[in-house]
């Protein structure tokens, strides 16, 4: 496995890749770069592919849009999603130590990132083979209506349209703006869902009311329309989420090279961040696009049980479709809270936030429990009354708060709001660092920026 690692990093040093700025740039520049970035990614949502003509066929992968950036039909057809399963593929291997590499190592860490976009670009070709094989395009009637050479024209584009994109992350992580380009699509995303449900003069809730002026009518509306419940919600809903992933679990600590004195290192309260509810969404997302591919290959049995299961799984949008499909929340949401338990476990598990490896970084880094031998197993035992409690109730929280936000009909999906504010909130700090940094040029020195 390590050699087939090296080969997908040896590759990726062919791939034409973005450069450290000699000199860091100013803050304004590196805020305009990161909006100009913004702004070239809305542009490949709209540009259809060339062979392809966008219409009915291709939209309606709502949650997609929203969780990869994806923009069916257009450059932007895989949106983000070659490059985050590219990721998640790797810190699985490397998290399971089926990979033995040190992160915190240079040399490591460079194949790490290598083969993490070779093998990116590789996940791009495959989907994009996917959709040319299962003529998800150009479906008209039942039949497909157009040749393999036509259908094979997208595969060069949908690879080359996921390069630009990591270059875009590239371009922000490595100096030229702020953040990541990921989650800024991500929050791109949710920001665009939730301002089109508000002024969108098709389904959104102000010019329904203005048009109107039926307050009343506008309280609870059917799908796709837009609520003023829903309105309400997201709001309500956002000051949660940040109230709640800016709360602290802290734990005593104290040690030698301190002198006796205490400190406290704080734990998440969502100690699982949001990775659960995001690879939720992704399998719930998928399977959407797994039955449109199902359907354009002909498997029409498969490509209808997928639809079922996608049905059942996915939550309903809003108070008119949670009671006229009581028995569809229940699977929804039975699916989200159990798949949100199951990833959070395996995710503490992978990325070293497990009891154990925390153990390890309180010896490592010197400090101990007051009243405790500096032993290993003692720490990990104390660690893990607080850790799993907090893995499971976060899990099960941010399970909950996705269906509900989903049930009220808010805006950007539940799952969307929950990623969006965390990001938001860690643009905000990153920013606020940054500023610091700027105003304080001795700090950066000393921090070795």
């Amino acid at each position: 496995m390590p050699g087939a690692l090296e080969v997908l990093a040896a590759i990726s040093r062919f791939i034409p890749a973005v450069e450290r700025p000699a000199r860091r740039p100013s803050l304004p520049m590196r805020l305009l770069v990161t909006f100009i970035v913004l702004i070239l990614y809305y542009v490949m949502t709209v540009v259809p592919l060339y062979g392809v003509t966008p219409g009915p066929e291709t939209g309606g992968l709502l949650l997609a849009e929203i969780i990869l950036g994806m923009s069916f039909g257009t450059l932007a057809t895989l949106g983000i999603g070659p490059i985050v399963t590219a990721g998640l593929v790797l810190e699985v291997l490397v998290g399971t130590g089926l990979l033995k590499l040190d992160l915190t190592n240079p040399r490591d860490r460079r194949i790490y990132m290598g083969a993490q976009k070779t093998l990116a670009l590789i996940f791009a070709a495959f989907e994009a083979l996917a959709y040319a094989a299962g003529c998800a395009f150009w479906v008209v009637q039942g039949v497909c209506a157009a040749d393999l050479a036509t259908r094979l024209l997208i595969v060069p584009q949908l690879v080359f349209a996921t390069l630009v994109i990591i270059w875009f992350d590239e371009m922000l992580q490595r100096g030229w703006g702020i953040g990541s380009a990921l989650s800024l699509f991500i929050l791109a995303g949710v920001a665009k869902s939730i301002v089109l449900r508000i002024l969108s003069p098709d389904v959104g809730v102000i010019p329904y009311i203005i048009a109107t002026g039926d307050i009343l009518g506008a309280l609870v509306r059917r799908p796709p329309y837009a609520d003023l419940v829903g309105l309400v919600a997201t709001f309500v809903l956002i000051a949660i989420i940040a109230y709640m992933q800016l709360m602290r679990v802290e734990i005593p600590v104290t040690g030698p090279r301190l002198r006796g004195i205490k400190t406290r290192i704080p734990l998440n309260f969502i100690y699982v961040t949001n990775i659960p509810i995001l690879l939720v969404a992704i399998v719930v997302a998928d399977l959407g696009v797994f039955a449109r591919m199902a359907a354009g290959l002909g498997a029409v049995h498969i490509a209808e049980a997928i639809n079922v299961l996608h049905y059942y799984v996915s939550t309903p949008r809003g108070l008119v479709e949670l009671v006229s499909d009581p028995v569809r929340a229940a699977t929804s949401a039975a699916a989200w809270i159990l798949l949100s338990i199951f990833f959070g476990k395996l995710w503490v598990e992978l990325a070293g936030l497990s009891p154990s490896k925390q153990a390890e970084n309180l010896i490592r880094s010197g400090f101990e429990i007051p009243g405790l031998r500096r032993n290993k197993k003692i720490l990990e035992s104390i660690l893990a009354r607080y850790i799993y409690p907090l893995t499971l109730l976060s899990s099960i929280i941010v399970g909950l708060l996705a269906v509900i936000a989903d049930f009220l009909g808010a805006y950007g999906t539940g799952s969307g709001l929950l990623l969006a504010t965390g990001i938001a909130i860690n643009f905000y700090q990153l920013l606020v660092y940054e500023r610091t940094l700027e105003m304080y040029p001795l700090l950066r020195r000393l921090l070795g920026e």
